[in-house]
């Protein structure tokens, strides 16, 4: 995975892309009609029942807009919160919290959603050893929030992009010419340019796990679009020689089964990819 320092500098490039896209020259709205010296306070409000995340990734907008806003946090992140809680209270310059504003609420709704999404599969994978993995199947620019959430959500971050981690696919083994020629190259690579990066690969049948096992000096095996009988068999045939995860269209409904055949991790799209916004707001304290 990345680097925390990494981590920090993505996020930072998101908040600041984030306001050169809706700010521009200026908050002209705000300029038009609030006194430039006038002090605010706002509140979170949560209109819907969820699991809350966000709050941190609030703060560092708000100090990046205006480092002298003052946060009070009523309810942190990963929390459980229902209709009518109110999550922080900001406060400073009015016109700082009305530029912060959408911002603030587009990543927070954003995360919120993916967290509960995320803990959904996480209580129904409860008494598996089974744990839920995210994907790249992110939102183009904000994949950093998006992997945050599904943390605070209680999964777990898969490779953060193509650089941290070898996942070699069905069509990286068919242009190589096949699997076993495609791990050799691929540690022969990782020889040549000195670096530790794991490696994944993609499985299409029982067949193509043997191959892989007798090539031997890979992390995990990706069980792609197995059926669960087939799943069992994966995971009896593969044993302690490396992690198993299942994968492909995996969704609340197959997710328990998938976690029954034994294998140490589930990744779905759907978390990132498909969830509806939480209703959240941010509304003038009078």
């Amino acid at each position: 995975m990345i680097s925390q320092k990494q981590f920090e500098k993505e996020l930072d490039i998101i908040i600041s892309n984030a306001i050169r896209e809706d700010v521009g020259d200026g908050d002209h709205s705000s300029l038009a009609c609030i006194p430039k010296g006038a002090i605010g306070k706002a509140k979170l409000l949560v209109k819907e029942d969820g699991i809350i995340a966000g709050v941190e990734m609030a703060k560092r907008i708000f100090k990046y807009v205006d480092a002298d806003l003052r946060v009070e946090t009523l309810i942190d992140d990963g929390a459980k919160v229902h209709y009518g809680d109110i999550v922080f209270y900001v406060e400073g310059s009015s016109q700082s919290i009305l530029k912060s504003e959408r911002l603030v609420l587009n990543v927070m709704q954003r995360m919120s959603a993916i967290a509960k999404k995320t803990n959904e599969f996480v209580q129904l994978l409860e008494g598996t050893k089974t744990k839920v993995l995210d994907t790249r199947k992110t939102t183009p620019g904000i994949r950093a929030i998006e992997k945050w959430a599904v943390k605070i959500g209680g999964g777990e971050n898969h490779r953060f992009a193509l650089y941290d981690m070898i996942m070699l696919k069905d069509n990286h083994i068919d242009f190589c010419g096949g699997v076993t020629k495609a791990i050799k190259k691929t540690q022969q690579y990782l020889k040549e340019n000195n670096l530790d990066l794991k490696i994944i690969v993609e499985s299409r049948s029982l067949e193509e796990i043997k191959e892989i096992l007798a090539v031997g000096g890979v992390y995990r095996i990706l069980i792609d679009n197995f059926n669960y009988e087939d799943t069992k068999k994966a995971v009896k045939l593969i044993g302690n020689q490396c992690q198993t995860e299942s994968s492909g269209g995996i969704n609340l409904e197959t997710a328990r089964n998938y976690a029954e055949c034994g294998v140490d991790f589930i990744s779905s799209g759907a978390l990132t990819h498909s969830v509806h916004n939480m209703d959240l707001s941010l509304k003038a304290v009078e």
